[in-house]
Order: C-alpha cells, then structure tokens, then sequence
C-alpha cells in the first residue's frame, strides 16, 4: 500500500431497497456491475453471489444523533482529505439486467453516486463507488480507500451548496463470495455513507481482485 494521498493528482483528472436492487457491488469497465468490483476492460467480473444475512449494523457515534439529517440533493463532488481524494461525482444506475453500472471511458477515474440510493446526508445509506486502478493507467480515485481510519472525514458537496461532512466508522474488507450485502445496502434510520471499491489480493487467472473494501462513516454535520 502507498502512503495516504499517493493518487490526489489521479482524481483531479477530470435498506432494504437498495439489497433488492443490488446484492452487492462489482466495478467492470464494460459499465455494468455485479457484486464485487474489477478495475479495467482487461478484468471481467465474476457472476454475483447470493445474498447474504444482514449482520448488526454499526453504532452510530456518540456525537452524530439519529436524527441529524439533510434534506435530498444530488451530491456534485467528493473530497476525502486523508488520502488526497477530489473527484467530481458522476452518477450510475442499473444496467438491463439489474446490474450496477460503474465509471466508464472518461469517466473512469471519477467517483460516482450510485443514484438508486439516498443523496448523501439524506437518511439512509448512500452509496458512492470508484475504481481502485486500471491495467492501463495504474492507480485510480480509489486507490488509497483502505488506507483511511476511524475518525478520518469524507465532504460531499451536494447541489444545495451543502456539504455533508461525514466520519468515518469503520474500513472493512470483505471476500467477493461473501460479500454482507444487507449491511452495506440495508436501510438505515440514519444518514449514512458507504464507499467501495476493490481490494485484496489480485486474480490474474480470473483476472479480477478477491475481494471489497467497504468504508462506513456516519453524517456528523453540514457547511
């Protein structure tokens, strides 16, 4: 792993519901997505797992109450300053085939809000994905998500003006196979975020990364 903030100039460059839409996440660079993530046109994706029982979901902090929210607003750009992070946000929905769709083309190395899920600040998990790298280009805007820590903080500046500033509660990583989709997805009473991203070791016979990394933070307050 590289030092924090190794990839700043990279992205510069340019619930319930939400587990019955998406069992987990999988990044391809054809634009579709299954339940894990792969990074370039050279890693396919493999097929989505079934889903999983939904674990207890994380605590919110002491100092964010359950009732702290922000009305809906598409989120414009994200920023996570411990790892040098500023990307624009584009936005993915569902393929045909009730897939995730992910960054693509020019857009491959920006971030991008998931749209079937809550804006950012709204109650709810929102969720934004992002390429760990590509075979063509190397590190990617989420090159360095693993490497973020409890505490760390995550800015989404939404189309209001606002920005939610959320706090990291935990960095997991999870196999592809057994990929807890009713945590990450689940509906929550809160507003939450989640960020994901590819992580683990890398298959070059299914030429794809084994496994997710998924941050959990918690919406602290708004500027």
């Amino acid at each position: 792993m590289v030092p924090r903030g190794r990839h700043a100039q990279v992205v510069h460059r340019d619930g319930r519901r939400l587990a019955a839409m998406a069992a987990a996440f999988v990044l391809s660079a054809s634009g579709t997505a299954t339940v894990t993530v792969a990074t370039a046109t050279e890693r396919p994706s493999p097929q989505p797992p079934p889903p999983v029982a939904a674990p207890p979901a994380p605590a919110p902090p002491e100092h964010a109450p359950q009732e702290l929210a922000l009305p809906p607003s598409e989120p414009v750009t994200i920023d996570v300053p411990a790892i040098g992070v500023h990307s624009v946000l584009q936005q993915v929905g569902l393929t045909p085939e009730h897939t995730m769709e992910v960054p693509t083309g020019p857009h491959y190395n920006d971030a991008a809000w998931y749209r079937h899920s809550p804006t950012p600040g709204a109650p709810g998990p929102a969720v934004i994905v992002g390429h760990v790298d590509s075979a063509a280009e190397g590190p990617s805007v989420f090159f360095d998500l693993e490497d973020l820590r409890q505490g760390d903080e995550v800015l989404v500046t939404r189309a209001d003006g606002l920005v939610a500033v959320f706090r990291v509660d935990a960095v997991d990583r999870y196999p592809k196979d057994d990929f807890p989709t009713a945590l990450v997805y689940g509906d929550t009473d809160r507003a939450v975020l989640r960020l994901i991203t590819c992580g683990g070791v890398f298959d070059p016979s299914a030429r794809h990364y084994l496994d997710n990394v998924v941050v959990f933070a918690t919406l602290v307050r708004s500027q």
